[in-house]
């Protein structure tokens, strides 16, 4: 693998009695997306800032295309682009207005503006609204509008802090497509969020913060694997859940059943589950993850049913 061109090592950073950051080491490669999943609080947005030169650490070192974040800040602003939580492009201007205004003070020059600017409106799909007021846009292509703008430059490294907060699912999934896009072109991306199903789909690797911490890091399937294998999990009738090992495969399943219908249990439901990256946040935090704007997380079972040897597939 390339040598990273991220690096933080041992970063420390506490806000009077409080320690949000505690000796944090972070590796991006070029190239790849990496998720710094967390709940509210654990220090992933501190992370960012620091990286990204909008904020001093207590302690600790950290470089970001080659340039030290604190020597040599101009440098490293140079080399990044900062997505923040909430979209920060002006309503009374149009999208194509922002972009065009976003690209002088990048110091492009004028073709360059123009075909960047069409460009970006083509790559994030906003071509047909380009010269409507951004005040008419909804919270997705706000969100998408961003991006672009963040974009324009081609810059090194791209920092995206909970780029989805508040997106609906629908939005969101939209979002994720198009990040997913700008990454297939060649962009290294350093992602926080709490949804553990965007760095599920987006992140080439994940690491796990809490409480200023790094407690796991590593690909979704290496996490999921120190949980855990796959399971049927049986409810019975009284509330007690119990859980039989299984690889998978409908003929285990159906075997598993089988013994199942042969004992005195009194079976209310079954599902067959797949370890999830809710699972890795539970047995890493000790409490749930977040949950999803509609309310859900990403746990759906492979198979399902109520009592009976006959699973069948749900979606």
């Amino acid at each position: 693998m390339a040598d990273p061109i991220v690096v933080a090592r041992r970063l420390r950073k506490a806000y009077g009695d409080v320690t949000v950051l505690d000796g944090v080491d972070l590796d991006v490669h070029r190239g790849e997306v990496l998720a710094l999943l967390g709940p509210n609080g654990a220090g992933k947005t501190t992370t960012v800032r620091i990286l990204s030169t909008l904020l001093r650490p207590d302690s600790g070192t950290a470089t970001v295309a080659g340039a030290d974040v604190e020597r040599e800040p101009a440098r490293v602003r140079s080399a990044i682009s900062l997505t923040g939580q909430y979209a920060a492009v002006d309503e009374l201007l149009t999208g194509e207005e922002n972009l065009r205004l976003m690209a002088r003070l990048a110091h492009l020059g004028p073709r360059e503006v123009r075909t960047r600017t069409a460009a970006m409106l083509e790559l994030f799909d906003l071509t047909d609204a380009a010269r409507r007021l951004v005040k008419t846009y909804s919270g997705g292509m706000r969100r998408r509008l961003d991006l672009a703008v963040s974009l324009l430059s081609r810059p090194h490294v791209v920092f995206l802090d909970e780029p989805t907060t508040g997106l609906d699912p629908r939005s969101r999934g939209d979002l994720w497509d198009v990040i997913r896009g700008v990454v297939d072109a060649g962009a290294t991306l350093l992602l926080t969020t709490q949804y553990l199903e965007e760095a599920d789909r987006l992140a080439d690797r994940i690491v796990v913060i809490d409480h200023g911490h790094v407690i796991a890091e590593g690909t979704a399937a290496q996490l999921k694997r120190t949980v855990g294998s796959a399971h049927v999990e049986l409810v019975l009738r009284d509330g007690t859940v119990q859980r039989v090992p299984t690889d998978g495969s409908v003929t285990d399943v159906h075997r598993i059943l089988g013994d199942v219908a042969s004992r005195p249990l009194d079976v209310a439901a079954w599902q067959v589950r797949e370890p999830t990256l809710d699972d890795v946040f539970l047995e890493l935090t000790g409490r749930p993850a977040p949950t999803d704007a509609d309310g859900a997380r990403p746990t759906d079972p492979i198979l399902a049913g109520a009592a009976g040897p006959h699973p069948r597939e749900t979606r």
